[in-house]
C-alpha cells in the first residue's frame, strides 16, 4: 500500500471510529479531491457491521499458488484462442484456395489442423477447469476478487486484444485502399477481430462490474 492509500485508509478508520456515516465520509473525501474509486476502495476496506470499532476486511495478498493458477489460466486462454483462430484460417484457405501455392498449402494445412486440434484438446478443457476452480475458490471472497496478479493479467489481455483489433483494422483498410481486398482476406480479418473482440468485451465487462462494487 502506498503512502496516499495508507493515509486515506487511516483517515477512514478514524472517521468510522468517531461514528461518522459512510455517506458523510464519502462526501467530504470527494470534496477534498479524492477520486471516487479511491474513496470506495478505502470504505470497502472496512466491514459494515454493528461494532464499536471499524472492522477491517482481509487484504488481498499474492501467493505462489494464486500466481500459478492465474498464469496457467491465461496461458491456456491464449493457446486456445490462437489455435482456434488458426483452425478457422485453415478452413478459409481450403474454401478459397490460392492456385499459386497448390499442393504445398494442402500439406501444410494438414499439419496445422493436427497441431491446432491437439492444442485445443489439451488447452481448452484445462482452461474451463481452471476457470471453474478459480471462480469457486479464489473469487468467492472480496480479497480474491481484488487479486493484484489477476487484474494485471486481465489488463494485459485487454491491451493485447485491443492491439490486435487495431492492427486488424489497419491491415483491412490498407488492403482496401490498395485494391487488394479479397474475400479470403476479409474472412481472416473477421476471424481475428471476432476472437480478439470477444475476449476484450468479456474481460472489460467483468472489470466494470467489479469496479461498481466496493
Amino acid at each position: 500500500m502506498d503512502k496516499a492509500a495508507a493515509e486515506l485508509s487511516e483517515f477512514t478508520s478514524r472517521a468510522l471510529e468517531k461514528g461518522i456515516s459512510r455517506d458523510g465520509i464519502r462526501n467530504v473525501l470527494l470534496q477534498a479531491g479524492w477520486r471516487q474509486e479511491q474513496v470506495e476502495r478505502a470504505l470497502g476496506g472496512y466491514a459494515e457491521c454493528d461494532f464499536p470499532l471499524p472492522v477491517p476486511r482481509p487484504k488481498p495478498s499474492l501467493s505462489a499458488r494464486e500466481a500459478f493458477f492465474y498464469l496457467l489460466l491465461f496461458a491456456t486462454l491464449y493457446t486456445s484462442a490462437f489455435n482456434f483462430g488458426n483452425l478457422l484460417f485453415v478452413f478459409i484457405e481450403r474454401a478459397f484456395p490460392d492456385p499459386a501455392l497448390g499442393r504445398i498449402t494442402d500439406a501444410l494445412n494438414g499439419d496445422r489442423i493436427r497441431s491446432s486440434v491437439s492444442a485445443l484438446i489439451v488447452a481448452f478443457p484445462l482452461f474451463l477447469s481452471l476457470s471453474r476452480r478459480i471462480n469457486r475458490e479464489l473469487l468467492s471472497t472480496p480479497a480474491g476478487k481484488a487479486s493484484g496478479i489477476r487484474r494485471w493479467l486481465t489488463y494485459i489481455t485487454l491491451f493485447i486484444a485491443s492491439g490486435i483489433i487495431i492492427g486488424d483494422l489497419i491491415s483491412l483498410l490498407y488492403n482496401f485502399l490498395g485494391g487488394e481486398l479479397t474475400l479470403r482476406f476479409v474472412l481472416k480479418s473477421a476471424v481475428v477481430g471476432a476472437i480478439a473482440g470477444a475476449l476484450f468485451l468479456y474481460y472489460i465487462g467483468g472489470l466494470r462490474e467489479e469496479e461498481r462494487m466496493p
